[in-house]
C-alpha cells in the first residue's frame, strides 16, 4: 500500500500576528527548541511514512532553511521517497498563487501522482499533536471509504472556528459545515484527511470543482463529495491536539507543557519529536537566580537575582540581573534587561526589553489577553506596555514617542498589519 503524504505549510497565519509577520505559521518556534511543523513531520516518520511533499507559499524562507534536505527526520532520501518542498510556480495555464488548500493540491497533482500512490494523506503543518497515522490508514482501508477525515472535540465556544462534522452511529459522515456561526456540535475536523488516490484525482478533475475560486478542502471539497455520494468516514481522535492559529492558543499550548502531568509528553522516547538544532552552549544560571516550573533551552543565561516562573525560554535568551519573567514565552536570542518585568507575554526573536521596562503589566486582569512583541523590536527603558498589546517588528525608541509618557495602553495594536508584508 503506497501512501503519498502532502503537508500543507503555506498559511499566512494572520490571527497569529505579529509572530507571523516574517514567517509562515508552520515555521513559528515552539516549546523552546522546535518549530510547529516539527510535530507533523515527526508524526510522519514515526508512522513510517517517508514520501512527503511540503507545499509552501507565504514567506517560505524559514521553512526552507529549517527543513533543507530533511536529514533530522531521516527524510534525506531519493529513490525511496524523502521530503520535497513545492513552491508556487508560473506555468502555461497556472499563473496565480495557490488560492486554497485543495487548490494547492490540484496545482501539484503531477507531483502527487508520481510513484502511483494508492492513498494520499493530507496534513496541516500548523497543529501541535502526536498521532500514529498508521492507525488512521488501517481504519480507512477497513471502512472502504473514498475519504476519511480526523475529528476531535473542541470547546463549544470555539467551535465556530472549525469545520463541524455530523456522523451516524457507524462514523459515516452525513454532514459538514465549515466554520458555522451557530455550530450544531463541537465535533471538529482536524484538517487531517486520507483519500483513495483515484477518488481524489477524479473529484479534483471535475469542472464544478476546478472552477471554484479559493478551492478549500473544508469549505468546498468535502461538502461536494458528500453531495455526489462519495463514501466519507470520520476517525475520532482522543489525544491532545491544538491549532496554534491564535495568540491565546499558542500561549496556552506552552502553558499546557508546564503542567504537572502535561497532556503531551515531550520526553517520551517512544515518540521523539525531531528537529534541526543549533549548536549552543549549556544553560548558565548565576547566583541567587530563581527558576520555577519552566522550560529552559540551551544557551540561555539567567543573571543573579533574576526570577523565571511558569515560562518557556528559547535558545540564547539573556535574562538580566533582577529581571522577572512570569507566564511568558521568550523566543531565541531576546534580551530582557536589568530590572524588567515580563508578565503573560509572547516575545519574538531578538527583542530587547530595556532596563526596568514592564511588558504585560502585573494587574490581575486576565481577560485582556496576552501581550505580544514582534521580532527584532527594541523596547526603551522604563517603557510600560499593557495587557493584550500587539507590537510589530523592528520597532525602535523613536516609534514609542507616539504614545507619550512611555506608556502603551491595554489592547493596543501597533504596526502589525500583515498587508505591509
Amino acid at each position: 500500500m503506497k501512501v503519498k503524504t502532502i503537508l500543507l505549510a503555506g498559511g499566512r497565519g494572520t490571527r497569529l500576528a505579529p509572530l507571523t509577520l516574517k514567517r509562515a505559521k508552520p515555521a513559528v518556534p515552539f516549546a523552546g527548541k522546535y518549530r510547529v511543523i516539527d510535530f507533523t513531520l515527526s508524526n510522519c516518520v514515526n508512522s513510517n511514512l517517508f514520501d512527503i511533499l511540503v507545499i509552501t507559499q507565504y514567506r517560505p524562507h524559514s521553512l526552507n532553511e529549517h527543513i533543507r534536505n530533511g536529514r533530522p527526520w531521516d527524510l534525506d532520501r531519493g529513490f525511496t521517497g524523502g521530503v520535497h518542498l513545492l513552491h508556487p510556480f508560473q506555468g502555461v495555464k497556472n499563473t496565480d498563487w495557490f488560492s486554497g488548500t485543495a487548490d494547492a493540491v490540484l496545482r501539484n497533482i503531477n507531483f502527487v501522482r508520481h510513484g502511483s500512490p494508492d492513498l494520499v494523506l493530507v496534513l496541516s503543518g500548523d497543529h501541535v499533536y502526536k498521532m500514529d497515522y498508521s492507525h488512521l490508514i488501517k481504519y480507512h482501508c477497513k471502512t472502504g471509504a473514498d475519504a476519511t477525515l480526523c475529528t476531535t472535540r473542541v470547546p463549544m465556544e470555539h467551535a465556530c472556528h472549525y469545520g463541524i462534522v455530523k456522523t451516524n452511529e457507524n462514523q459515516s459522515i452525513t454532514g459538514f459545515l465549515e466554520k458555522p456561526k451557530k455550530p450544531p456540535s463541537n465535533v471538529a475536523s482536524m484538517g487531517v484527511y486520507i483519500f483513495n488516490y483515484e477518488a481524489l484525482e477524479r473529484v479534483l478533475s471535475e469542472d464544478a470543482i476546478k472552477d471554484v475560486e479559493k478551492l478549500d478542502f473544508g469549505r468546498h471539497l468535502m461538502p461536494y463529495m458528500l453531495e455526489k455520494g462519495y463514501s466519507l468516514f470520520a476517525y475520532p481522535f482522543s489525544g491532545y491536539w491544538v491549532d496554534i492559529g491564535l495568540i491565546d492558543s499558542y500561549w496556552q499550548a506552552h502553558m499546557d507543557l508546564l503542567l504537572e502531568n502535561p497532556p503531551m509528553d515531550l520526553n517520551d522516547r517512544r515518540w521523539v519529536i525531531h528537529t534541526r538544532s543549533e549548536e549552543r552552549p549549556s544553560t548558565r544560571v548565576l547566583q541567587n537566580a530563581h527558576i520555577h516550573n519552566s522550560l529552559i533551552a540551551n544557551g540561555v543565561v539567567i543573571s543573579e537575582n533574576a526570577v523565571v516562573e511558569d515560562s518557556v525560554l528559547s535558545p540564547g535568551v539573556f535574562v538580566g540581573p533582577g529581571a522577572q519573567i512570569r507566564q511568558s514565552v521568550i523566543l531565541n536570542d531576546s534580551v530582557i534587561c536589568q530590572g524588567s518585568r515580563i508578565n503573560r507575554c509572547l516575545i519574538d526573536k531578538m527583542v530587547v526589553a530595556g532596563r526596568h521596562s514592564q511588558i504585560g503589566r502585573v494587574e490581575d486582569r486576565h481577560d485582556l489577553g496576552i501581550t505580544c512583541v514582534g521580532k527584532n523590536t527594541h523596547l526603551t527603558e522604563n517603557l510600560s506596555v499593557g495587557r493584550g498589546v500587539k507590537l510589530g517588528t523592528d520597532l525602535r525608541a523613536e516609534d514609542f514617542n507616539t504614545f507619550g509618557n512611555l506608556i502603551v495602553p491595554d489592547n493596543t495594536s501597533f504596526r502589525v498589519d500583515l498587508s505591509k508584508y
